[in-house]
């Protein structure tokens, strides 16, 4: 696969490589299933917005400013006893994904959020108007027409998490980050830090790409 590696460090590659990308689905699955509803709630509860309530409204944003403004090492270390609990064990991909997932759920609201905010209020009028319920709107009114904004929020949040989970190797998440450490690093094999530098570019690559085309796929229906 990579022809100045040995075969060993090939085989280490693949499966460091293969832990990278459940990292990234895991998280992003987790992220998506409650970053939705909590962009819809801080959506809806907003100043104008269908349901408007301070009181909900800003405790819940505060909350995730806060854990978005905490530097991913730090979260990591900050939440283990909570990892522990989830996962069983603070070290390895499972208990990598908690961290990560958490992260990447208030990423990813903040940025559902915006691309509520930018759908048109003239097309939420016009389906009240027509006696549609709260939840209808959310759900059948301002999701599909945020879509391209969601998409490429996800996007973001992937490429994001690709980053992430290279930092949570440093910490015994496994991936590529660690062999990228414990190879790489500790071991002075640059050959090793520059497959896991190029390879994480790709994926990076392969990402964003995949993401522009499906937003573009989505705008033009």
């Amino acid at each position: 696969m990579i022809p100045w590696l040995t075969p060993m460090l090939e085989q280490l590659f693949v499966e460091a490589a293969i832990e990278t990308l459940t990292m990234v689905a895991g998280a992003a699955f987790i992220a998506i299933l409650f970053g939705l509803p909590l962009a819809l709630l801080l959506h809806a509860t907003d100043r104008g917005g269908l349901a408007q309530n301070g009181l909900v409204n800003r405790p819940l944003g505060l909350l995730i400013n806060a854990v978005r403004s905490t530097p991913f090492i730090i979260l990591m270390v900050a939440i283990v006893p909570f990892t522990r609990l989830v996962a069983g064990t603070s070290i390895g991909t499972g208990a990598a994904i908690v961290p990560l997932a958490l992260a990447s759920t208030a990423f990813i609201a903040r940025l559902f959020e915006t691309a509520f905010r930018e759908v048109d209020r003239g097309v939420v009028e016009a389906a009240r108007a027509m006696g549609a319920t709260r939840l209808q709107i959310l759900w059948k009114v301002l999701v599909p027409e945020a879509l391209p904004g969601l998409i490429a929020a996800v996007t973001v949040t992937l490429v994001s998490l690709v980053g992430y989970s290279a930092m949570a190797g440093a910490v015994g998440g496994g991936g590529l980050g660690d062999l990228g450490i414990r190879f790489g690093y500790q071991r002075f094999m640059p050959e090793v830090m520059a497959s896991v530098v190029i390879v994480l570019i790709l994926f990076v690559q392969g990402l964003q790409s995949l993401g522009d085309w499906l937003v573009r796929r989505v705008r033009r229906r």
